[in-house]
């Protein structure tokens, strides 16, 4: 890498090392859909957030005292997979936060088709996942691909990646954005590819490319050994041939990284709803009055917590819901019967309601805790609940 591009990419919010340590990214994950997955992972998944849940929680950080900067999307799907989510995000906190810096990362497929829409809104840059540039390599690195909704043969889906991919780049560049290339370096599978993939990427126009070593993680990869320093290096040398080469961001794609201080380091982790004056308290779906046990679709009631005078959080009442089957009208009806209720605590939701609440101003947390632990935790306390949070 040239020195110029040394100092520029050196103040890079996401690119830049420096930079790293000091500005706040969050990332915010409202991708509910993977559309690959590779053979040599462990197939983790998280869940996704509404955009509407992900918004409160950029909100909740910043009032928080945390300086956020970048907001990125990485998961826990493919942000493009099913781009509406992602899209309706990214639009809502730049009209809200109209100078954050915005970003994802995708493994590119239906880029060409939200290029434009992204440039338009403003994104920094894309991070664009490519472990290869030919179909046969391809097919050795992915578990399944679905480019749409039809399954397809590992071969053909494999070949319509590599392609998508590639239109993707040329969309991003054409659209004005700045793309890095992420590759995990694969030894004896795409590790003498990686030269051909920065020479190819680089024709299209991407601007930097990083490299990650493969290390097999327990229950996944085995038989395939990790990529070794050596290797690596070597790998680099070639790639920096036809690209810069930028260093990896270990954390990139956790909640929140960056600013290497007290405020920081208190944010890291699940980041809870929280009362406020006209929100004050919680909203409890249960069986047995001691857990949180129900679906929220198939609960007729719910127990209502909340301060009152300077003691803790207590039962306050049982509101009677509305009953099941009447699909989005029963949750306009249950916001409005918990609207002074800043969270809604359930053994398992859907989708729909919880998109639909969580627009209404009321967060749904998916949790098998004990009430009086979560409850207690959702007003700062300190007790755990019996079981975990799932968030």
């Amino acid at each position: 890498m040239s020195k110029s591009n040394v100092e520029k990419y050196a103040s890079h919010p996401c690119f830049g090392m420096a930079a790293r340590k000091t500005v706040g990214r969050l990332h915010l994950p409202v991708a509910p859909r993977a559309n690959a997955r590779a053979r040599f992972s462990d197939g983790a998944f998280g869940r996704a957030v509404s955009p509407e849940e992900a918004l409160a929680r950029l909100d909740r950080v910043i009032e928080d005292g945390v300086s956020v900067s970048v907001v990125g999307i990485t998961g826990p799907g493919d942000p493009l997979a099913v781009p509406e989510p992602t899209l309706r995000t990214l639009r809502m906190v730049r009209e809200k936060y109209p100078d954050m810096t915005l970003c994802l990362t995708t493994l590119g497929l239906s880029g060409a088709e939200c290029a434009g829409e992204l440039a338009g809104m403003g994104v920094s840059h894309v991070t664009v996942l490519v472990d290869a540039v030919e179909a046969d390599v391809a097919e050795k690195l992915y578990a399944w691909i679905r480019p749409s909704t039809r399954t397809l043969p590992l071969k053909e889906a494999a070949g319509l990646l590599v392609e998508g991919q590639a239109r993707a780049v040329s969309a991003f560049k054409e659209a004005g954005l700045t793309v890095k290339i992420n590759t995990t370096v694969y030894p004896g599978l795409n590790a003498g590819h990686v030269e051909r993939i920065a020479e190819v990427m680089s024709g299209l126009g991407a601007d930097v490319m990083a490299l990650t070593p493969f290390c097999p993680k327990e229950g996944a990869g085995e038989g395939l050994a990790a990529a070794g320093d050596e290797l690596l290096a070597e790998v680099r040398d070639r790639a920096a041939r036809h690209i810069d080469i930028v260093s990896v961001f270990d954390e990139c794609g956790a909640g929140l990284v960056g600013l290497e201080s007290r405020d920081a380091t208190a944010a890291q982790g699940p980041i809870l709803p929280r009362p406020t004056k006209e929100r004050p308290n919680v909203a409890v779906v249960s069986s047995t009055g001691m857990d949180v046990d129900l679906h929220l679709g198939h609960a007729v009631q719910a127990m209502v917590y909340g301060p009152r005078g300077d003691g803790p959080a207590c039962l306050l009442e049982v509101r009677d819901l509305p009953e099941p089957g009447s699909g989005s009208e029963r949750w306009e009806s249950l916001a409005e019967i918990l609207s002074d209720c800043f969270v809604l605590l359930a053994a398992s939701a859907g989708e729909n309601p919880r998109r639909v609440l969580s627009g209404r101003g009321l967060s749904v947390l998916v949790t098998d805790g004990g009430i009086e632990g979560t409850v207690d935790a959702l007003y700062g306390g300190g007790k755990k609940g019996k079981k975990n949070k799932r968030q």
